[in-house]
This record gives C-alpha cells, structure tokens and sequence, in this order.
C-alpha cells in the first residue's frame, strides 16, 4: 500500500503544476474569491509571467456581515491566475482601502463597535496576506474616518494616502484595477 502511495506521489509530482491547476482549480483564497472554472477560456494567463496589479477598493460593503465586494474582486483575482498555474510569486498585487471602503480594514473590536457584527473581511485579508498580497488603507482616509492606526487589523499597512500609493505604483509599471 505504501509502495503505490509514494508511485502515486511521484508520478504526481512529476506533472506540470499548470496541468494540477488545469484539473483542481481548487481556490488559494478560500474566505472569498469564488469564481467559476471556464475549461476552453480564451486569454489564459501567461504562467511565466509576473503580473503587478494595484487594486484600488473604494466600494463599502451593502451589508457589514458580508465580505467587502473589493476584497472580494481582489480574492477573485488571486484564485483566477493561480488556477491558471501561475506561481503567487508571479503575483505583484497591492490592494488599497480608502473611501467609502476604509472600514473594511478595521480590526474586529473596531468593526464591531462600528457596526455591530464581527469583521467578516478578516478572514479574507489574512489569507491574501499569507498568499503574498500586500493589503494597505489609505492613512488620510483612516483620519478623515476618525479612526487610529492602532484600529487597523494587524495584516494592512497605514500608507501615506491612496493617492500617492497607486501613482507610485504606477510610475513602477503596477496596472491600476478601479474596484
């Protein structure tokens, strides 16, 4: 039984991981982010390539127990190329809170003193954290909100300003993706 266990596994590991993503297109991101398998897409993802992507989230949820829909377009993305194969390490993408969206960042004492419920957005963030994604709020929104830094869950940064974040990563060759 061991013996056609470790067979199992070698001829496994001898695929190509675009072929495992191919027949598994199991999501990286599982707290949000589903998406819907397309077998003869066209436009697939290039596996090689390193894709710098900055997401900027300004949409404020319908309802405060339910995932942001940014974050959720941003988890989306992620479990998209990486069922396309190509490796997280390819995946360069910045994802940045302001506007109406800033609350979304909050951690889960603060959200709920805000809006009564648990931050449903937390589970999201730590995973696209664990995944490599750098998430950031805006610092003039957190003030403007009269929220603290201190307020903000653990996992995003406190930038400057949104405004000066995504022209920076633009100006590094980053696509903006309006969410």
């Amino acid at each position: 039984m061991s013996r056609l266990l470790l067979s199992g596994l070698l001829v496994l590991s001898l695929l190509p991981a675009a072929a495992m993503a191919a027949d598994n297109p199991a999501p990286v991101i599982t707290a949000a982010g589903a998406f819907h398998p397309v077998p003869h897409a066209a436009f697939l993802p290039d596996r090689n390539a390193t894709y710098k992507v900055v997401f900027a989230m300004t949409r404020a949820s319908d309802k405060p127990d339910q995932v942001n829909p940014a974050l959720e377009r941003v988890a989306r993305t992620v479990n998209l190329y990486a069922a396309s194969g190509v490796p997280l390490a390819h995946l360069k993408f910045v994802a940045i809170a302001y506007g109406p969206a800033t609350a979304l960042v909050l951690d889960d004492a603060h959200y709920r003193a805000k809006f009564g419920v648990a931050n449903p957005n937390l589970a999201a963030i730590a995973q696209l954290r664990k995944a490599g994604i750098t998430l950031a709020v805006c610092g003039q929104a957190v003030a403007e909100n009269h929220f603290e830094d201190a307020w903000v869950a653990q996992d995003v940064e406190v930038a400057l300003s949104a405004l000066t974040t995504i022209t920076g990563l633009q100006q590094q060759g980053y696509a903006l993706m309006p969410l």
